[in-house]
């Protein structure tokens, strides 16, 4: 049983480890100036690699992948043993989020006050689950700094108003870009790849859009006026 356990916490605390791999590269992607997305290709095809799992984005969450590397973390320590590679893993997929609001930050300055557009709510795609999910930790953080949120989720915005009950729940994109200064990409589901995105602008109050996906190429979006902030790309 031993070995049974270990085996699914290992396949799990792995993939979290090249998730939290690739963001690390994207995030110094974003200080030399490289694109995370060629280099993403380029390991991807390296056969010992494999494509898979080398999406950079705000990090991972949902019910495995945080339980799983807490779990064998605690596994090691009561056995004495400190497990400092996956330490780091989850200690750098909390800082990612961190990052995200430091780099809103840069962009609009000081937060109070200011509306933040958030679109998507679940850790992933199809999905109302919003257990440990990038979008909601970036939430809580942004309030902290005094922010209004607007948020829209295609299935998720039950489950977060159990939690976050004093955000302004919207019926789609469009009406959560509403007077925002700043819209946010959180969750990759499809319909939010095929926005109207010169209505958005129109929308906004200040044209920034911080993709945490990566969904949109940066140089099409800053020729309709935005201001672009990818994960790991210009």
């Amino acid at each position: 049983p031993e070995t049974a356990e270990l085996i699914k916490y290992a396949c799990n605390a792995f993939l979290a480890t090249k998730i939290t791999f690739i963001n690390e590269i994207a995030n110094l992607c974003d200080k030399v100036g490289a694109d995370i997305h060629q280099i993403a290709k380029a390991m991807g095809l390296d056969g010992r690699i494999s494509p898979k799992f080398l999406h950079p984005g705000p990090g991972y969450g949902g019910s495995c992948f945080p339980k799983d590397t807490e779990a064998l973390c605690n596994i090691a320590s009561n056995y004495g043993y400190e497990f400092k590679t996956l330490k780091a893993v989850v200690s750098a997929n909390k800082r990612q989020r961190e990052l995200i609001v430091e780099k809103i930050k840069n962009h609009l300055g000081d937060l109070k006050g200011k509306t933040i557009a958030i679109l998507g709510l679940a850790f992933k795609q199809n999905t109302d689950d919003i257990r440990k999910s990038p979008a909601t930790d970036i939430i809580q953080l942004l309030l902290k700094e005094g922010a209004n949120i607007r948020c829209f989720d295609p299935l998720a915005m039950d489950n977060t108003k159990k939690i976050l009950p004093d955000l302004t729940y919207c019926q789609d994109e469009y009406e959560t870009a509403q007077d925002s200064d700043a819209l946010v990409i959180a969750t990759e589901w499809n319909q939010f790849r095929n926005l109207d995105l010169l209505k958005i602008k129109k929308l906004l109050k200040s044209p920034n859009l911080f993709d945490l996906r990566n969904l949109y190429d940066p140089s099409t979006l800053k020729s309709l006026g935005f201001i672009y902030e990818g994960v790991g790309r210009k």
